[in-house]
């Protein structure tokens, strides 16, 4: 089209309307906080379901389903007459008009909330990007899923040690949470799974590396925490490397800062994230890591009308002079209290400033092992793992997902078995065509009279 029309079959309105550009866990919460206080929302998200991002790193490892981790947007606000949803990626913003085009057209706002997440940063490393697997969605993950199993085949088909090894080989670039809990994911695979699987490999020559460039695992929690988990990887046989940068990747081999090179078909770049950006705000609202700077209410630098949440948010104070982290809890307290400063600003109230209540941070590391820094006490072992599992559990969206997993949990906890390691590849999409019309003027004559 030459000309962006506004996107079609919204209905109109004498509510104000609060566009919301990402369905992550900050836009998911502030749409269910405003329902009800005499809003009309738009939710814009390029996919039609909300994901658990907690949880990817089990798809990738056929603990899960993909849509067990998953809802669907249109159930969740199908009753709801003032939500309405779109799939639809923001490609511009338009503040003197309150305006923002996207991909399927354009749309007026008298509230915009940039919710839009973040991706993974690869630091400026293409050749990396361009080799590596990366974990920020349910595509992601079952892409690794894949790899990893399809990598295992092709080793039954080799004959010559280093390439089998080559196949078998596991990096992971990053030793974070996401990192750990894959690497332990993957170190219990190993264990139990892949012997049944496939009985003609010796599996002791597989490897399972952990790469990270900082002197300690889970850099954001405790040293109690990191130390405990450094202790349960070596239990599992995973090796990790501190101090050591992965400074190329070509497909086949790694080579990293101390001058080794570590060959392997399959490597899972985990070592950190990057908002996600949008084009017609100034460049001085960006920075660091590209999120967008905001004041105490979230309101983005310079614009009255304009927040940003989660991930896309840098809000400066005392206690976080680099922001706040970008986990779950943070995303989900902005967006609450963001929901109730929007009413206040609208009746004339001065809003709240945000202050984040830290509850605390966890990560598993595998069956019985997990590390959790709670505000008053630290745990680990089988008391965190239990206290890991019932948090994620209760945070699941809808009934029947929180049940498929619990059932998946206990099956694969008393039987050592995971039953979801399928590949399974799906189709391209089939190319869309010119659009004419079906029915020609002649004809539609015809079938008046």
């Amino acid at each position: 089209m030459s000309k962006i029309e506004f996107i079609p079959n919204l209905p109109e309105s004498d509510k104000k309307r609060v566009v919301v550009a990402g369905g992550g866990f900050a836009g998911f919460k502030l749409i269910r906080k405003l329902i009800g206080r005499g809003y009309e929302i738009v939710l814009l998200d390029k996919n039609n379901f909300h994901q658990f991002q907690p949880l990817l790193y089990q798809v990738a490892t056929a603990g899960l389903e993909p849509s067990s981790i998953s809802f669907p947007v249109r159930k969740v606000f199908q009753k709801i007459k003032d939500v309405h949803f779109r799939i639809a990626e923001i490609q511009e913003v338009i503040p003197s008009q309150n305006e923002v085009v996207t991909d399927i057209g354009r749309l007026k706002y008298d509230y915009l909330i940039l919710s839009i997440g973040a991706n993974t940063n690869y630091f400026g490393q293409n050749e990396i990007e361009e080799n590596t697997l990366s974990m920020k969605t349910a595509s992601d993950a079952i892409l690794i899923r894949n790899t990893i199993l399809e990598h295992f085949e092709k080793a039954l088909l080799e004959t010559q040690p280093e390439k089998i090894e080559q196949y078998l080989n596991i990096g992971i670039v990053g030793g974070g949470p996401t990192g750990v809990e894959l690497a332990g994911a993957l170190a219990e695979m190993k264990k139990y799974i892949f012997p049944k699987d496939y009985p003609e490999l010796d599996l002791s020559k597989m490897r399972i590396i952990i790469y990270e460039a900082a002197s300690r695992l889970l850099a954001s929690m405790s040293e109690e925490a990191s130390a405990w988990a450094l202790k349960y990887l070596k239990k599992l046989h995973v090796e990790v490397n501190l101090n050591t940068r992965v400074e190329h990747y070509d497909g086949n081999c790694i080579r990293l800062s101390d001058r080794s090179i570590v060959s392997s078909k399959t490597v899972i770049w985990s070592a950190g994230i990057k908002a996600n950006g949008i084009q017609g705000l100034p460049a001085e609202i960006t920075g660091r890591g590209n999120r967008m700077l905001v004041d105490r209410y979230n309101r983005v630098n310079g614009f009255a009308n304009i927040f940003a949440i989660g991930d896309n948010s840098l809000m400066v104070t005392e206690k976080y002079p680099n922001g706040h982290p970008q986990v779950a809890q943070a995303a989900i307290q902005q967006a609450n209290l963001l929901s109730k400063n929007l009413v206040k600003l609208d009746n004339g109230i001065q809003p709240k400033e945000f202050e984040y209540n830290d509850k605390g941070s966890m990560a598993t590391i595998g069956r019985n092992l997990a590390v959790a820094d709670l505000p008053f006490v630290k745990l680990h072992g089988f008391i965190a793992w239990i206290l890991w599992s019932f948090v994620h559990l209760f945070l699941i969206m809808g009934v029947k997902n929180r049940l498929l997993i619990f059932l998946n949990w206990t099956w694969n906890y008393f039987t050592y078995d995971q039953s979801l390691r399928l590949l399974i590849k799906p189709k391209p999409f089939l190319k869309e065509k010119n659009e004419v019309s079906c029915i020609t003027p002649n004809e539609l004559i015809i079938n008046n009279n």
